[in-house]
């Protein structure tokens, strides 16, 4: 950490340090699993624990590492853990070390019960539905899958390469936990100012179920202190592969607060504590003087914040939320 810009405050202490794109879930049994996008790219780790609060101090154990060369040999991006159709599957995302920016998304399929302790298979990458000609075709990431109403799907950013590249994100229905069923659906592009600083990115998708809706987050611009969140929002009765059932909030959710101590705050999922409350997991920095791409500082740090609803039932993202102070 950058002792001499960190600034403390009465929230920003991390719940877990030098852990960026930070995923939690709470499993079947009641336990919690951890992962998240650690400093050096090259590997996938889980941490596991009876609480939540466990995971802070949860022992990390790798449980994938990264080819030597090829396909899935640089930058480990992102990787999110979901029980689905009965077994655990990882999403994550990768490049090639001879084309570092070749990003696409991979998913390893977790051939026992125990995600920590038993053997992870490669599935290679999500498979496209067969009408389908442009998903993947381009730096793809950030992919996150969910259910609703019977039906999976699954929410990414990819990259239009028209000039300058412009990551957008699209939806599509899965037709099983490594299979497309349905082509891609144009969901948001970057059409405000404040997710187009640095670059123009819509990014790091996740979904939030609460009283009949879907609220679908997601991070914008440069991974900088410009990083920030937007939503958009759905009834989960509407048709979700319909773009006009989604609308998309004019500002962002939650952005950097210097007064707080908080500098670029996004990439986020929804998870539920011990109690059922939602509860969300997110990356900031504490500083924003960066040596460097920003892409390559480590001390991005994860976060817990407690969500509350207005009267309408909207979401809350409140910096002063912080848990685990």
């Amino acid at each position: 950490m950058n002792a001499e810009n960190y600034k403390k405050t009465a929230y920003n202490t991390p719940f877990i340090a030098q852990r960026a794109d930070p995923f939690i879930i709470k499993a079947g049994d009641g336990t919690f699993y951890f992962t998240a996008s650690v400093p050096e790219y090259d590997r996938i780790i889980l941490r596991h624990a009876d609480t939540l609060e466990g995971l802070r101090t949860a022992s990390e154990t790798e449980i994938w590492h990264k080819h030597e060369s090829g396909v899935m040999s640089k930058h480990i991006w992102a990787p999110e853990l979901h029980f689905l159709d009965g077994g655990w599957y990882i999403y994550f995302a990768a490049g090639e070390r001879d084309d570092i920016w070749n990003i696409k998304p991979w998913v390893l399929h977790c051939l026992g019960d125990d995600p920590i302790r038993d053997k992870w298979g490669e599935c290679g990458n999500l498979k496209r539905a067969s009408d389908d000609e442009f998903s993947f075709n381009s730096f793809s990431l950030d992919m996150t899958v969910f259910e609703n109403n019977g039906k999976k799907y699954t929410v990414w950013a990819e990259k239009v390469n028209t000039g300058k590249a412009i990551s957008n994100l699209y939806i599509a229905e899965l037709a099983s936990p490594t299979e497309m069923k349905t082509a891609q659906v144009l969901l948001t592009t970057p059409d405000y100012d404040w997710e187009r600083v640095g670059f123009w990115v819509n990014e790091g998708p996740t979904a939030l179920f609460h009283d009949g809706k879907i609220y679908l987050t997601f991070s914008a611009s440069s991974t900088g202190e410009c990083y920030c969140m937007g939503m958009l929002t759905a009834s989960c009765d509407d048709d979700l592969l319909d773009p006009l059932s989604w609308r998309k909030d004019r500002y962002p959710v939650l952005k950097s607060d210097r007064e707080l101590g908080f500098y670029g705050p996004g990439h986020n999922t929804f998870f539920k504590d011990e109690k059922g409350n939602d509860l969300m997991s997110y990356h900031s920095r504490t500083y924003d003087e960066i040596v460097g791409d920003p892409l390559y500082d480590p001390n991005r740090h994860c976060f817990i914040m407690k969500i509350d609803y207005d009267d309408s039932g909207r979401p809350i993202f409140d910096l002063k939320n912080n848990l685990f102070q």
